[in-house]
């Protein structure tokens, strides 16, 4: 390379991973690069400057300095701008460590010192601007064009395709428009294309032009990345671990100049470091902080209203909305009227009649914001009136957030997450290999374990794909493995090509605490079948009283042969006798009468008779007359048989084979019963997810069920169910990211609270439950990044007296601050809804104070342990404004 080339490729790759171009748009991902191209310029100059002291300018060790930093730096570069082992180090085996509590190796991978960021991916349309090389005032546009992008059907993987479409003058200048479009049967870019097409436009393009700008709309629209949890800490071991390596490999003589050289790349190094670590740290800092409640309401059936807020219901302006959502859930005809649910005095149908059949519709608030407040006034206590609640969000960021609320009281988590299969045609991003799987779900399980009781059991579903990985996690994270239920869900088997068909998956049953304990299965229906008789104790079937099988003998249990007289009647009766331990038989003391038949145990074996022994003692037989019968064949045979009866329970075996747990018939076949169309292929069997929930101790009352991989709703459909079956109170909290959160999830509850029983999107009955829900969204990461306020880059640096290194440059900044505003006349404005139109401030205290509602009014929210607080700030006095900010504070700002 020549003298400089060095330099440049270097500094290059550095700017390229704080994206190093202006770029136009509306979102958090622009409003991000945008924030890292300002601390990159505002930075640089003072990097170069440590970096001019170290090693003067055209010198040969300035070219090795920054060969050596693009030689370490580059092993961690990657295009999305995260930091972690883009390519894994040969001495990766340094991070394996034993620990002193006597567990073997960590588990080690490659993204583990990563948050993984799960959002969807931003395909929009966008403008790129670049500067012209050596010529900073001449700017090259590009217009993205992605009104016409189609989005994926499936899940494959799938490339940009770029395609010239045009160049146009407009009032910032000349603008080369692009369309952008997924890859079909494999198609290309053809960038030379692109550039003859453009030149015979009048645009002057280079191929290395266009290539920047498609870097540039790439990384605006991939939007999962990772965000590394200590930049700094990570980055300096790597660095002294190979500074290490390459003194040894390659230096053996030290002369003082070499020293400080090499002192000089380690400094320079560390600034570097620094420099990144600064603002990903900040990132980290947005990842985590608390996200807004938005966009709050209720759902809640008819039968828990009184009289007078129906009729009020009734000549809203919002009820002819509520009603078509009614009919196209299936739930009323056209011919439906709000009066069909009243007696014609006035009154709720309450009892039989007409109005029975209505009083499990459920009304949704969304249709009556204005009435919202009388509305919850008739639930009473409102957290715990609630059965269920429904958070539409990015899961890591609605466990992060709700955790002071749920901390430790959570009695069961049920999660189905992404297998990290091709296979799946699900509508959630299933693409994760395994180091970002792995990411992905310790993520997730380490912060979900603090909702759990201590007693409490995680149910997580998975096949094999994973299955080992999983279980290496979770065996570091929770203290007992509860056993592992093979389940047969496709007795079919899934389709493979040149392998065997899986026809099961697992279920993975994991304790908080030793003390953590299983529950057990109601017998099936299967089970129920084979105990025909019923008596005031319950199902039995009757059965030979003579044992057949294992200590079947009589040597084996000489007790237990003895006589049974029975007569011509067929009555039991057992004679007096007693045990002679020198003969080790019964010694008679009563003889049989005239019309009785002495009967002993034996079996015939081999056309032999053998002596054999009862199954029970005989003074049970003289206790309990009832349970046993006898009775004679055609050759006046005599039988005796007892009563065998059925344990309304079992432990669960590690094989479950239930037909009802068929994916196709019994999860997507569900969905079509309700919908009469099905979007998830592989949605879970309700029946199983009831069975998985009960083993993992859902059989109690009064507690609280977690899913945050919620899907399609299948776990809320299954605590319904059991509620419905044996009367209980389990609540149920769901997380789901994706937008069928509002067109498959919410409706879906909806649907089956009001029927148990649907064919083809139609009720086959009225036979519903009882039901009141809160559902919501959180503000996102993306979201966040959107609406946070930094300082241009000059005003980046706090401290004259310290590096910019040194100090956390991003303190002066307003991040969401700018809801709080200082007036001239000394007074404060708070506007949060400046933010979010739709913020809801009680739910969003509630979080932050880990506490549950009591009672809400238009202007404070009283808390279930009698505190309150206010949530109208433009009621408040400047000292509760500065109170509120106190409260509300982690989730406006965040730093040092």
């Amino acid at each position: 390379m020549t003298e400089g080339t060095k330099e440049k490729r270097f500094l290059t790759e550095l700017e390229a991973l704080f994206t190093g171009a202006e770029v136009e748009g509306d979102s958090g991902f622009v409003n991000l690069m945008q924030m890292k191209r300002r601390y990159f310029q505002s930075l640089r100059p003072q990097l170069m400057a440590e970096i001019d002291q170290r090693a003067e300018k055209q010198t040969s060790f300035r070219e090795e300095l920054f060969d050596k930093l693009y030689t370490f730096f580059q092993r961690y570069f990657c295009e999305s701008g995260s930091i972690y082992f883009r390519h894994l180090p040969a001495f990766a085996k340094t991070y394996e460590r034993v620990y002193e509590d006597g567990q073997d190796v960590a588990l080690s991978w490659k993204t583990q010192m990563l948050y993984y960021v799960k959002s969807d991916v931003l395909v929009r349309s966008i403008t790129v601007e670049l500067n012209e090389e050596g010529a900073p005032q001449k700017t090259r546009r590009f217009y993205f064009d992605a009104s016409k992008f189609e989005g994926k059907q499936n899940n494959e993987k799938r490339e940009f395709v770029f395609s010239f479409a045009q160049v146009k003058e407009e009032k910032q200048g000349q603008v080369v428009h692009l369309n952008v479009a997924y890859s079909q049967r494999g198609n290309r870019t053809n960038t030379g294309d692109i550039v003859k097409q453009a030149g015979k436009d009048g645009a002057a393009l280079t191929e290395e032009q266009l290539q920047k700008a498609i870097g540039v709309f790439r990384r605006q629209t991939e939007a999962d990345f990772f965000i590394n949890k200590d930049a700094k800490g990570f980055l300096r071991e790597q660095f002294d671990l190979w500074m290490y390596q390459y003194i040894f490999s390659e230096q053996t003589i030290f002369e003082e100049k070499r020293i400080k050289q090499l002192q000089a790349i380690k400094e320079t190094a560390y600034f570097i470091i620094d420099f990144i670590a600064q603002f990903e740290d900040e990132l980290r800092r947005v990842w985590e902080k608390p996200k807004f409640v938005r966009k709050v309401n209720y759902v809640v059936t008819l039968d828990k209203l009184t009289d007078e807020t129906l009729q009020k219901i009734i000549t809203h302006k919002g009820v002819k909305a509520q009603i078509k959502e009614w009919q196209a859930l299936g739930m009323v005809d056209d011919a439906f009227s709000m009066q069909s649910l009243f007696n014609g005095q006035g009154n709720l149908y309450r009892e039989n009649g007409m109005g029975d059949d209505y009083k499990y519709l459920p009304l949704d608030t969304k249709h009556f914001k204005d009435l919202e407040l009388e509305i919850l006034d008739d639930l009473g206590n409102l957290d715990e009136a609630l059965d269920g609640e429904l958070v539409h969000s990015e899961n890591w960021q609605a466990l992060n957030t709700l955790k002071a609320r749920y901390q430790g009281k959570v009695k069961c988590i049920y999660i189905d997450p992404p297998y990290n299969t091709d296979a799946s045609a699900i509508l959630y991003t299933n693409s994760y290999k395994d180091s970002s799987w792995l990411s992905l779900m310790e993520n997730r399980l380490s912060l979900s374990k603090q909702f759990l009781w201590k007693n409490g059991i995680l149910c997580c579903a998975i096949d094999d794909e994973e299955f080992l990985l999983l279980k290496q996690i979770t065996d570091s994270l929770f203290t007992k493995n509860l056993g592992i239920a093979t389940v047969r869900s496709n007795p079919a088997g899934r389709k493979t090509k040149g392998k065997l068909s899986p026809s099961h998956e697992y279920a993975m049953f994991i304790g908080e605490s030793e003390n953590s304990i299983l529950g057990s299965l109601p017998k099936t229906k299967k089970s129920l079948d084979r105990y025909p008789e019923r008596d005031e104790q319950g199902q039995f079937a009757w059965a030979s009283f003579v044992r057949s099988g294992s200590g079947d003998r009589r040597e084996d249990r000489p007790k237990l042969h003895y006589p049974i007289f029975v007569n011509s009647k067929n009555k039991i009766r057992i004679p007096k006798m007693e045990w002679d331990t020198d003969t080790g038989e019964y010694n008679l003391q009563e003889q049989p009468r005239d019309d009785e038949t002495v009967v002993y145990p034996f079996r015939e074996i081999d056309d032999k008779l053998i002596e054999g022994r009862w199954h029970r003692g005989y003074q049970r037989v003289i206790d309990e007359p009832e349970e046993f019968r006898a009775s004679r064949s055609s050759e006046n045979r005599v039988s005796i048989h007892f009563k065998t009866r059925m344990d309304l329970h079992s432990m669960p075996t590690t094989w479950w084979s239930e037909n009802e747990y068929a994916s196709s018939n019994y999860g997507t076949g569900e969905l079509k019963k309700l919908f009469s169309y099905g979007d998830f292929d592989f949605a879970k069997a309700p029946r199983l997810v009831q069975d998985c929930l009960i083993t993992a101790g859902a059989n109690e009352n009064n507690i609280n069920i977690l899913d945050y991989f919620a899907g399609s709703g299948t776990t809320a459909h299954a605590v319904i169910n059991l509620n419905r079956e044996d009367g209980g109170r389990r609540k149920y909290l769901l997380i789901e990211m994706g937008e069928y959160f509002h067109t498959v999830l919410l409706p879906r509850i909806k649907k089956v609270v009001y029927s148990k029983d649907w064919r083809e999107g139609k009720p086959v009955s009225r036979e519903g439950s009882s039901h009141f829900l809160k559902y919501y969204t959180l503000e996102q990461y993306e979201e966040t990044l959107k609406n946070s306020h930094y300082a241009d880059g000059d005003q980046l640096e706090l401290d004259s007296t310290k590096s910019p290194f040194e100090q956390y440059v991003f303190f002066g900044d307003d991040k969401l601050a700018q809801a709080v505003k200082l007036q001239k006349n000394g007074k404060l404005k708070i506007n949060l809804h400046h933010l979010y139109k739709d913020i809801d401030i009680a739910e969003s205290l509630v979080n932050i104070l880990g506490k549950t509602i009591r009672k809400r009014t238009a202007e404070r929210v009283t808390f279930a342990d009698g505190s309150s607080e206010k949530t109208n700030p433009s009621t408040m006095t400047e000292q509760e404004k500065q109170h509120f900010i106190s409260l509300i504070k982690p989730y406006l700002w965040w730093g040092e």
